[in-house]
């Protein structure tokens, strides 16, 4: 039997993350813009993949993220993407493109994504549509998905940005978010995440975790592979536990 595709949005509302998709859109753009010609081709934080690569999936992603709109909108089945191989060429391709080209191009994907989302009907917000993984979602999620690539890439960027950067109830939903993924991963060791304001997750059976404690930016940034975790602290002493990768 095919179960029905559950919203994981919790106590995030769509407000909440329309409002965080739209000011990630900003705090992007205001990187982008301030980054030099000759940034586009340096390397991000992400292995193999330039500062282009980063931005080009993003404008790609907006493009992916209109077609489950659409979708959503029409009942016509419309993939994010063509095929796993299309979008890494689209990527690739779009890399190698002069800078005014890839900002034209993440500034218009964005734009025209936000016009799509305005335009959605209130009842299409709970259709059900499948990511680019082919898992279940609803599009009610969608804008939740454009938030973590925005304020996620930006850090990916490698020119200053922080999760520290990211609104704080944002870090919240995120790590929330997160550790039920990592929590289905069956080479996740078990963990319990402790913020200075007493906020916890868990990862896993809590009876045989090693509590990790620190800021919630900081848990987050480590638990997506994007920190090392210095300024975390773990129960198990010095070292902290080795994660698998989160998508």
């Amino acid at each position: 039997m095919k179960h029905r595709a559950v919203s994981v949005a919790g106590t995030r509302s769509l407000a909440h993350t329309l409002a965080w998709a739209g000011d990630g859109a900003a705090h992007l753009r205001g990187l982008m813009m301030r980054m030099g010609h000759d940034a586009f081709a340096a390397p991000s934080a992400l292995p193999g993949w330039s500062r282009a690569h980063v931005l080009t999936h993003l404008a790609r992603n907006a493009d992916a993220l209109i077609n489950l709109l659409d979708w959503a909108r029409t009942g016509v089945r419309t993939p994010a993407y063509a095929s796993r191989e299309q979008r890494d060429a689209d990527i690739e391709a779009g890399a190698a493109r002069p800078p005014a080209e890839i900002r034209a191009d993440v500034v218009e994907t964005s734009d025209r994504l936000a016009r799509v989302v305005r335009a959605m009907p209130e009842q299409a917000w709970s259709a059900q549509v499948q990511n680019a993984q082919g898992r279940d979602l609803l599009a009610v999620d969608i804008p939740w998905l454009r938030a973590r690539e925005m304020w996620i890439h930006a850090v990916d960027l490698d020119v200053g940005a922080s999760f520290a950067d990211m609104p704080a109830p944002m870090v919240t939903a995120l790590l929330a978010d997160v550790t039920v993924a990592m929590g289905e991963k069956p080479d996740c060791p078990p963990l319990h995440l402790v913020a200075p304001d007493g906020s916890t997750w868990d990862v896993g059976d809590r009876a045989a975790a090693t509590t990790i404690s620190g800021p919630a930016p900081s848990l987050a940034a480590w638990l997506l592979g994007r920190s090392k975790g210095r300024e975390l602290r773990s129960s198990a002493g010095r070292t902290l536990p080795a994660l698998p990768r989160w998508l």
